[in-house]
């Protein structure tokens, strides 16, 4: 089964769009498709994130729904700190694909994720389901 760690840009742009590329990721989630790989920091930055008052045309609904799915992922536990990334957010993300081996870590940011961690390669949502037909 797949192993994926979706970045915040793509939960977004999934609850934003319902018919784009990231919602399809997430379709696949639910499917049963691929396994989605979380950590204590992914879970608090996704809740932290989504209650922005900038976000605050998502339906509530739609963001607990998402929160709930994302939690049901398989937890991860990070034991190694990584800088791959000048923005330290983001190699939260990269710590959480370590740890679990994950296969992809799917962005919208790739200026942020630069660098592949093998066997982890950094995908945008259109990049991983083409990957995955």
């Amino acid at each position: 089964m797949t192993k994926v760690v979706i970045d915040t840009s793509v939960l977004v742009s999934a609850l934003l769009t319902e018919h784009g590329a990231e919602a399809a990721v997430l379709d696949s989630v639910l499917e049963g498709k691929l396994i989605w790989c979380v950590s204590e920091a992914i879970l608090a930055e996704y809740d932290e994130t989504l209650h922005r008052p900038k976000f605050k045309g998502i339906e509530r609904r739609k963001i607990h729904a998402a929160l709930t799915i994302a939690a049901s992922g398989r937890m991860t536990v990070v034991t190694t700190r990584l800088t791959h990334s000048p923005h330290e957010s983001d190699n939260r993300f990269y710590e959480c694909a370590e740890a679990a081996r994950a296969d992809y870590l799917v962005t919208g940011n790739r200026k942020h994720f630069k660098t592949d961690l093998p066997p982890t390669k950094i995908v945008n949502a259109r990049e991983l389901l083409r990957l995955l037909k």
